[in-house]
């Protein structure tokens, strides 16, 4: 059996009030002729599908053209889609009945019977061979928000709530499975060790808890395909647990990523190899310094002129950073002005004042869309109070902030 495996995707993101919707295009163009070429049994997207609860119309239209396309060219192949922290899983989950139509399943949200028991049935999804047998079996673990693994049956221990979850749902998929089948999960979650890009992923603290165990996933998973981190990565250099990574690079910090989707190649239950196909980059993301200004000038003089064939869209997105000793009142114009008639659309600009201690210029340039919700609060509670915020305050804070978020879900 065959599987391919991606994440993030974050669809109608946008770099710093700048449309991305070309190189969202351009990936899922690739990944189609991916499909085709590989013909994988199975398709898994491990969640942060849209970038927003409410993502733009445009964006849905790529998904769901997207689901067709892949229909139409691989019959056969099954799609299975998680709903991340970014997604509602609500919006995930309403077209599921006409999705499954083209061997989609989208799953956003863990429901549980009157009973108390969770619902395993919709959860665990069998995966089909060339010949149509189920080869192996799929346990969908959306993003698990508190409201849905606290309350009446669980407790109030949202750690505790999570592995209740993960352990009757290996549980179930263990009863069900037959010799040869494997088990493979599909996550999207923080787990403990990996790595963070600080300016594109939304933090998954609530409360103190952030990171989850690897030993949530016992030795029966042969394979648990994760999301949320940007780095493609192994967990505890575990070949069965691993992130695929964002196929585009979503903040500046990512540039140097190897955006990619990974090839899963099962022999019966044994994970026989992962291979990794990197994704091509349509629109490059360039930074120049940081660096005294005249050496930024002197850099943004010599890059290249457009390429007559080249669209404007394909030119790469551009960082600069510039270190002063004072403030410079006509800086951006004399950026604008060395960038007149160069291959490169400008998208920030950051001061570093040197000698200071701390990037004023930074923090004074940055929007409010490069922040956290927690990084907000934190800077407005250190300049209200003079002291920085403790932590059952931003405990409470993040509470309050992921019950907002469950209200405004469709």
């Amino acid at each position: 059996m065959r599987l391919l495996h991606t994440s993030d995707w974050h669809l109608g993101q946008s770099l710093h009030g700048q449309d991305r919707d070309f190189e969202h295009q351009a990936f899922l163009s690739w990944l189609l002729a991916r499909l085709v070429a590989l013909a994988p049994d199975a398709l898994l997207i491990a969640g942060d599908i849209f970038d927003t609860v409410n993502p733009p119309l445009k964006a849905q239209e790529r998904l769901y053209d997207f689901i067709i396309s892949a229909h139409e060219a691989l019959p056969s192949l099954t799609l299975v889609m998680i709903a991340g922290n970014h997604d509602s899983g609500s919006r995930i989950e309403l077209p599921a009945p006409l999705m499954r139509r083209l061997r989609t399943h989208a799953l956003g949200r863990v429901l549980w019977l009157n009973d108390g028991e969770l619902d395993c049935d919709r959860l665990l999804i069998p995966l089909s061979d060339a010949t149509g047998a189920t080869a192996a079996w799929c346990l969908a673990l959306p993003f698990l928000r508190p409201a849905e693994v606290t309350g009446l049956h669980l407790g109030e221990d949202y750690l505790g709530g999570i592995a209740q979850v993960h352990q009757r749902l290996i549980a179930a998929a263990n009863a069900r499975r037959q010799p040869g089948q494997p088990l493979i999960a599909i996550s999207h979650a923080h787990m403990a060790g990996g790595t963070v890009s600080l300016e594109s992923e939304r933090s998954l603290v609530i409360g103190t808890a952030e990171a989850l165990p690897a030993s949530l996933f016992d030795d029966s998973v042969g394979y648990v395909a994760l999301g949320h981190l940007h780095k493609p990565q192994q967990v505890n250099g575990e070949q069965r647990l691993r992130y695929s990574g964002s196929p585009i690079p979503l903040s500046f910090s990512e540039v140097d990523y190897p955006h990619q989707v990974l090839q899963v190649d099962f022999n019966g239950e044994h994970l026989e190899q992962v291979v990794p196909h990197r994704v091509p980059r349509a629109v490059d993301l360039l930074r120049v310094g940081p660096a005294a200004l005249d050496t930024v000038l002197a850099t943004l003089d010599a890059l290249p002129v457009p390429d007559l064939l080249a669209s404007v869209v394909q030119h790469p997105w551009l960082e600069v950073r510039v270190q002063l000793d004072a403030p410079q009142p006509d800086l951006r114009a004399r950026i604008e002005a060395a960038l007149e008639g160069k291959a490169a659309r400008l998208v920030r600009i950051a001061v570093d004042y040197q000698g200071s201690g701390r990037r004023d210029g930074d923090v004074a340039l940055e929007q409010l869309e490069q922040l956290t919700p927690e990084q907000v609060f934190s800077r407005a509670w250190e300049e209200q109070y003079g002291s920085a915020v403790d932590e059952p305050t931003l405990a409470d804070f993040l509470l309050l902030l992921q019950e907002e978020q469950l209200e405004q879900q469709p």
